[in-house]
Order: C-alpha cells, then structure tokens, then sequence
C-alpha cells in the first residue's frame, strides 16, 4: 500500500490551437466579405418622419425646382445667382434674423442648387436653414 501522496497535476490549457482556430476564422470572414463601392450606393431622398412644429411668421420657404429655378414665398425669383436670390430671402425674412429658411428642393434638384441657397442665406445673415421632407408612406402612394 501506497499512502503517499500523489501530487496532483494542474490542468494545462493550450492556447495555440485556440489562436490558430480563431485565426483561420478571421482569414475566411475577410475572404469572404462583400464590400460595397461608393458609386453603387443606392439612396432615395427626401424622406422622413418628423412630427411638423411650425412658427408661420418666421418661415420662408425657398422651392428649388429640378431644373435650378427658384421661387421665395411661392414668388419666382429673376435669375439664378446668390445675388438675386439673396435680395429675395431679404424681401421675404419678415421677421429679420429669427427668420427660418426652409429648403424644399426637388430630389432630382443638384446640389449645386441647395448651396446656392444656402450661401444666399448666408450672405443675407440667416443662419438657420432647414430642409422640407415628405413623408415616406406619402412617397410610396406616389
């Protein structure tokens, strides 16, 4: 009879097949990811769903149509240039400073269009802008 004591062995855990296995995963999520061009980006605007708080007195509301013409207040405006539609956001912002531009541009309008709105806001020193949406159950009636 053996009354010794058996010294006991600890448990040994081997990480290197654990990091080998991990890293073989890490390889094949790599491989195997699709990664999306920015030309390929498909995007429909203008939609939101935003709960609509108004101030009427304050508004001024600038329609961009697609094809770069502009109209202040359901007016038309003569020309094209930051100029001529500055003079017609200064026309129309009754209530001078505290006036809220709201942009309802058309979704085929360019860019260009919107910043020259924006830059006749700014040289007129109305600072804040926003953008008109349409709801997105209103766009799928269409």
């Amino acid at each position: 009879m053996n009354f010794r004591p058996h010294p006991h062995d600890e448990p040994e855990i081997n990480l290197i097949p654990f990091i080998d296995v991990l890293l073989v995963v890490v390889i094949f999520l790599m491989l195997s990811t699709t990664y999306s061009k920015f030309t390929e980006l498909q995007i429909n605007l203008p939609l939101a769903d935003a709960e609509q708080q108004r101030d009427h007195a304050k508004e001024v509301i600038v329609a961009v149509s697609s094809d770069g013409r502009y109209m202040v207040n359901k007016t038309l405006v003569d020309g094209r240039g930051v100029e001529a539609l500055g003079t017609a956001l200064a026309n129309a912002a009754t209530a001078g400073k505290d006036s809220v531009i709201i942009i309802s541009a058309d979704a085929n309008a360019t860019h260009q269009a919107v910043i020259t709105v924006m830059e006749a806001a700014r040289r007129t020193g109305l600072t804040q802008i926003t953008f008109a949406t349409q709801r997105a159950a209103q766009a799928g009636a269409k």
